[in-house]
C-alpha cells in the first residue's frame, strides 16, 4: 500500500498544467523585450557556408563552461580576421526559436575584444551623456549665414586644414580663419583640442568653430569621443562644427556638436555660402525686381492713359466752363442784391438824419430861437429863476453871448 503525498504536492498536481506551446509563447514574449547588449567572449566552432548571408557561431564564457549559439551576418565577418580561438565583443540581441525550445543571439556587430571593450565603454559614455540632453536636436545652434571669422582646430600642416581652408576660400574668398594647429590623436590631443576649443570660444570675432581631422584608426580617433572635450563642447557659447574622419566614422564629438559634417571638404562647404552661387541668386532677384517695376511702370503707364483719355482731361476748361457761368450768376446776382441793400440802407439814413435834424436843439437854434443858460449850465425855463444882474449865457444857431438881466423877478404872492 503505497503512501499518500504530502498536502503541497496534492496542491500542485490539482492546479491544471500549462500547454506547452503557451510556455513557449510567454519565453518568446520575454525575450523580444529585451534589448541589444554587448557581450564578450570566445568563438569555439565557427561554421560557414558558402553563398550563405548568415553563420553560425558558437560563443563560449571564457571563465566558465558556458556557451550560446550566435548568428553573425557574412559581412561583419568579412571586414575582420576573426577565426576560432579569437575572443570577441558581439552587439547582438537575444532570441527564442520556439519550434526546437533553444535561445540564441543574432549579432548585429562584431569586433576583437581589445576594440570591442573601447567600443563598450563608449556606448555605455554614449547613454549617459544623451542621458543628460548634451545630444539633445533642441540644444543645437545654427550657424551664421556668412561667419565674420572663422575657427579652425586641426593638426599640424594637415591636409584636413588645407581641405578647410582651399575648398572654404574657393566659395567665398573673403572669408577669414583664426586658425589653431594642435596634436589630434595620442596623450596630447585632448587637452590640445579643449584648449584651442576654449579660446576659440572667447574670441569675440570668431563666429563658428570647426574641429577636424582625417581619416584614421580607431584608436586615432579615440581622443574625440573623450568625454571632457565633449563637455566643454556642450559648454561653448560658439556654434561647433564636427569634421572628423571619414562618413563612416562617428566619434561622439559628431553628436555634440551643432552640426556634423561628413568630411573636411564637406565642412567647408557648410560654414561659408558659395559666392558664385549667391551672385546668381542676386542677379535673379535684380532680374525679379527690374521686372516687377517695369511691369508696375507699364501698368500705371496704361492706368494714366485711359484717365487721360477721358474727355474732362481731353479738355480742361470745359469742366470749369460750367462753373464760371454759375459764378459768373452768382456773383452778379449778389451785385444786385449789395445794391438793392445799400440803396435802402442810404435812405434809411437819410430818412433818420431828416427826423434827427428835424428834433435836435440846432434846428430850433437855425430858427432863431435861443437858449438861455445860467452860469453853471442850468438852463434857464422860469423867469422867476433869473436875478437882477445875473450874468447869463445865450446861445443861438452860430456861437453864444453872456446878457445881464435888468428887469426884476415878479414878487410871489
Amino acid at each position: 500500500m503505497s503512501e499518500p503525498l504530502p498536502a503541497k504536492a496534492a496542491e500542485t498536481t490539482a492546479e491544471r498544467p500549462w500547454p506547452l506551446r503557451l510556455l513557449s509563447m510567454k519565453i518568446t514574449e520575454y525575450v523580444d523585450k529585451m534589448s541589444p547588449v554587448w557581450i564578450e567572449g570566445q568563438i569555439v566552432q565557427l561554421n560557414r557556408r558558402p553563398g550563405a548571408r548568415s553563420c553560425f557561431v558558437t560563443l563560449r564564457d571564457a571563465d566558465v563552461d558556458m556557451s550560446m549559439t550566435v548568428t553573425v551576418p557574412t559581412v561583419v565577418l568579412d571586414r575582420m580576421p576573426i577565426t576560432e580561438g579569437s575572443r570577441v565583443v558581439t552587439h547582438a540581441k537575444p532570441t527564442y526559436w520556439s519550434k526546437r525550445g533553444t535561445l540564441q543571439l543574432e549579432a548585429r556587430d562584431m569586433r576583437p575584444v581589445g576594440e570591442g571593450e573601447l567600443l563598450a565603454r563608449l556606448e555605455h559614455l554614449k547613454r549617459v551623456l544623451a542621458s543628460e540632453g548634451l545630444f539633445a536636436a533642441d540644444r543645437k545652434r545654427s550657424l551664421p549665414f556668412l561667419p565674420q571669422r572663422v575657427g579652425l582646430v586641426c593638426g599640424r600642416a594637415s591636409a584636413a586644414m588645407r581641405d578647410v581652408l582651399d575648398n572654404a576660400r574657393r566659395r567665398w574668398p573673403a572669408v577669414e580663419f583664426e586658425v589653431r594647429e594642435v596634436p589630434v590623436q595620442g596623450t596630447d590631443a585632448v587637452l590640445a583640442v579643449t584648449a584651442a576649443l576654449t579660446e576659440l570660444d572667447t574670441h569675440p570675432q570668431v563666429d563658428v568653430i570647426v574641429i577636424t581631422r582625417g581619416g584614421g584608426s580607431f584608436e586615432d580617433l579615440l581622443p574625440f569621443s573623450n568625454e571632457s572635450l565633449i563637455r566643454a563642447v556642450a559648454a561653448a557659447r560658439t556654434p561647433v562644427v564636427s569634421a572628423i574622419g571619414h562618413e563612416v566614422d562617428t566619434p561622439l564629438l559628431d553628436f555634440v556638436a551643432d552640426l556634423r559634417a561628413s568630411t573636411p571638404t564637406d565642412a567647408a562647404k557648410r560654414i561659408v555660402p558659395d559666392v558664385e552661387v549667391e551672385r546668381a541668386g542676386i542677379a535673379q532677384l535684380a532680374g525679379r525686381a527690374r521686372a516687377a517695376v517695369a511691369a508696375r511702370l507699364a501698368s500705371e503707364r496704361r492706368h494714366l492713359q485711359v484717365i487721360r483719355s477721358r474727355p474732362v482731361l481731353t479738355d480742361p476748361h470745359a469742366t470749369l466752363a460750367p462753373h464760371r457761368e454759375v459764378l459768373a450768376r452768382h456773383r452778379e446776382r449778389g451785385e444786385r442784391a449789395l445794391t438793392r441793400r445799400l440803396d435802402g440802407e442810404r435812405a434809411r439814413v437819410s430818412a433818420l438824419s431828416a427826423q434827427l435834424r428835424a428834433l435836435s436843439p440846432q434846428g430850433t437854434l437855425d430858427r432863431g430861437y435861443a437858449i438861455v443858460l445860467h452860469a453853471d449850465g442850468r438852463v434857464v425855463t422860469d423867469r422867476e429863476d433869473v436875478e437882477v444882474g445875473e450874468i447869463l449865457r445865450v446861445k443861438v444857431a452860430r456861437g453864444d453871448f453872456g446878457v445881464r438881466p435888468v428887469t426884476r423877478r415878479k414878487a410871489r404872492a
